[in-house]
């Protein structure tokens, strides 16, 4: 079946749909993973957005239930070289072609997905809409145009949690917050409080991994709230979209600064950023991929890491006297992560948690360990 892509600057893609009929109106991305697709179309983070796979060949692993990021695909439209739909592999449960109709998201194949890269990378970042309807180019450029983008919507409301629930190996038990510290519930070694803008479910394998006692937090909850529960730390998620519109996010981390051990990763990086008094700006084309180099300036070792993100924090207008800059992206020299000088917080631009991409990281949940031993 037919598909076109218009984008907002007036260039056409013709392919070919593997799951039907559909549509979608999103911010178009890609990503240079060569495996873990299901951890992408599964990462809150792409709320919003439709992804172009680098890697030509896309499908022949099938899928799995032990590699979701959440409880469903996010990605609004999933655009590939070239789909495999014979898939090989001993942990493979399902086909993509079936996973994809499952959530009712539109899979493409047959676009120059080089072309559609180089064209985002060259020219930034662009709205797009991909349809089977294939109506007339023009008023498809148009619809693109006319959609609001990620820069007016807050994406958060849609992939965080509605109620405050325990991390029990899987969701679990939702949970009052009105109980404060009386839910904690096991003799675990540290009590996390995560919050959910959007959070992936390997961050909180990696905090138990750590020994903590995790309650994941809707996006809304406030410092009251948190600060009942008396946690050993607080956690502060990846998630979607523009930062500078998730004020009531910024708001909140002001009041728990200094109260508590906080460490971020991605969105979470970013409203700690503003929080702290700076500002974010967004990246042309943004970092998404499984081989990014970053530089950790405390130990002098570069990680190739997994990222997720369009937005960036400007270290220029953070207080340099109070903040330390601890990581930086050796492609662009962009921030990727930084501490404060005197209270327990630090955070990360990308992904330490792995899923999809290496391991390099994964000892900043250690070091989140550590500030909590040490504030304790």
């Amino acid at each position: 079946m037919k598909a076109v892509l218009a984008l907002e600057d007036g260039t056409i893609f013709e392919g070919r749909s593997f799951t039907g009929e559909g549509e979608a109106l999103a911010e178009v991305c890609f990503n240079t993973s060569m495996t873990g697709y299901q951890e992408i179309l599964t990462d809150p983070s792409y709320k919003l957005q439709m992804v172009a796979m680098t890697y030509p060949l896309i499908g022949n692993y099938g899928t799995c239930p032990e590699d979701m990021e959440s409880g469903r695909v996010h990605v609004e439209a999933f655009i590939v070289k070239e789909y495999q739909p014979y898939f090989s592999n001993w942990r493979g449960r399902a086909s993509l072609v079936d996973f994809l109709k499952q959530y009712g998201v539109l899979g493409v194949e047959g676009i120059d997905t080089r072309r559609l890269t180089r064209k985002l990378r060259i020219y930034g970042a662009m709205k797009g809409l991909i349809s089977t309807r294939c109506e007339d180019p023009e008023a498809m450029v148009q619809k693109a145009r006319e959609w609001p983008g990620l820069d007016e919507i807050d994406c958060v409301p849609m992939v965080t949690c509605g109620q405050a629930y325990r991390w029990e190996g899987g969701p679990g038990q939702e949970v009052d917050l009105a109980q404060g510290d009386a839910l904690w519930q096991k003799k675990s070694q540290f009590k996390v409080a995560a919050f959910d803008y959007g959070i992936k479910y390997n961050i909180l394998r990696h905090l138990e991994r750590i020994g903590a006692e995790v309650i994941v937090l809707p996006a809304k909850a406030t410092a009251e709230e948190v600060l009942r529960l008396n946690p050993d730390g607080i956690f502060l998620s990846n998630g979607p979209g523009d930062p500078s519109l998730v004020t009531y996010g910024v708001e909140t981390i002001k009041d728990l600064i200094g109260q508590k051990p906080i460490f971020g990763i991605c969105l979470g990086h970013q409203l700690l950023g503003k929080a702290l008094g700076g500002t974010t700006y967004k990246l042309k084309f943004g970092h998404r991929g499984g081989n990014q180099p970053v530089k950790d300036l405390t130990t002098g070792r570069v990680e190739i890491t997994a990222q997720n993100h369009g937005y960036c924090v400007d270290l220029e207008t953070l207080d340099q006297d109070a903040v330390e800059l601890t990581h930086v992206n050796l492609n662009d020299n962009t921030l990727e992560g930084f501490r404060h000088r005197s209270l327990p917080l630090f955070c990360v631009q990308y992904h330490p948690e792995n899923s999809p991409g290496p391991h390099d990281a994964t000892y900043l949940f250690d070091r989140f360990a550590e500030l909590m031993t040490r504030e304790r």
